[in-house]
């Protein structure tokens, strides 16, 4: 797993019990589609701030957390940054280890699957993405029978074996690895949702949700989907150089990367910054962070940077985290946030 660090100095770790010596920077671990959010308010903070600037790991939303609930004491990070909210078996995790935390969501982004902007353009259903991505797909040369098609290994070789309008072309994805939270997205809001042209598929969630969701979120291990990794920029870089590949990604880094990539259409709507935030395009989710509580007044700053992550400046409509592709809350939920980052608001699941 690839990690980035960023910061101007060296991260000092010692136990909470030690007084004689303390960390005096913020450690920020967890998602990779975050990543550059915290990092860009992280080099806001330390140069205006007067602390020291925050070190921040992308880990992946999953690998965020586990770190982050290992325990209180300055060998474990103060947030987790996450493009999902927290698992229930991971707060239960923190809650063993005695933390609290509070949960506040910075915006949102949209998941895209794109490709070089040399390469033809796809123009994709959510069907087609769940047929070319799951490992067991409904066989598509039998008939149901009974309400029920046996799911058989995935057939699909080519984008044009799916449906005869795509390319002609292998199907090749870089997708994010397991730890991401990017991943667990897609699977609910791209593989499940494509699953729904099924009436079976539906059927089956009603009567054993967990064979459904055994079904309909568990890639391909053919070699048609590649875990690429938490590196976003590194699966660009291999995107332009393959215009037959396609990669999955959060917006943010599409939007970054324009001159090179495009994102692919799904159900009629354009990955744009608009139809995020407007809700028309289908595959988007909430980001968050998390902080805990028990860091708070210990480590040097935590509350300042808080408050200047959930700051108009920050993630408001003008703010400059708008500019990095950050799709900005409402005004009304901003504000509840902000708040609920000044009061430590105690999450409770």
């Amino acid at each position: 797993m690839t990690k980035f660090k960023f910061a101007l100095g060296a991260l000092i770790g010692v136990s909470m019990s030690v007084s004689a010596q303390a960390r005096d920077q913020i450690e920020v671990v967890g998602s990779s589609t975050v990543f550059p959010f915290s990092t860009t308010v992280a080099e806001q903070f330390g140069r205006s701030s007067g602390f020291k600037t925050p070190v921040v790991e992308s880990t992946g939303s999953g690998g965020g957390m586990k770190l982050f609930c290992a325990g209180i004491g300055l060998e474990h990070p103060d947030i987790t940054n996450a493009s999902r909210r927290i698992k229930e078996k991971e707060f239960k995790n923190c809650q063993t280890n005695g933390i609290d935390m509070t949960e506040i969501v910075i915006g949102f982004d949209g998941i895209v699957v794109a490709n070089s902007k040399n390469a033809a353009d796809l123009k994709l259903t959510l069907e087609h993405i769940y047929l070319a991505t799951a490992k067991k797909v409904p066989d598509p040369n039998k008939p149901c029978q009974a309400n029920w098609c046996e799911p058989i290994d995935n057939p699909y070789v080519k984008w044009s074996d799916i449906d005869a309008s795509l390319p002609n072309v292998k199907i090749e994805i870089l997708g994010p690895p397991p730890t991401s939270g990017t991943r667990d997205a897609f699977q609910e809001l791209a593989m499940s949702g494509g699953s729904k042209a099924y009436p079976h598929m539906n059927a089956l969630k009603k009567s054993d949700k967990s064979l459904w969701k055994k079904l309909t979120r568990t890639v391909r291990e053919d070699g048609a989907w590649i875990d690429a990794g938490e590196n976003d920029n590194l699966m660009v870089s291999k995107l332009a150089a393959n215009p037959d590949a396609v990669g999955v990604f959060g917006y943010s880094f599409l939007d970054q990367n324009a001159d090179k990539i495009k994102g692919s259409v799904v159900n009629g709507v354009e990955p744009t910054f608009e139809n995020i935030a407007g809700g028309d395009y289908k595959i988007s989710r909430s980001l968050y962070f998390y902080v805990k509580h028990a860091h708070v007044g210990t480590v040097p700053g935590i509350a300042e940077f808080i408050s200047a992550f959930t700051s108009e400046r920050a993630y408001g409509e003008e703010g400059y985290l708008v500019d990095k592709g950050l799709i900005p809350l409402p005004k009304k939920l901003r504000d509840q946030y902000r708040q609920d980052a000044k009061t430590l608001k105690k999450l409770a699941m």
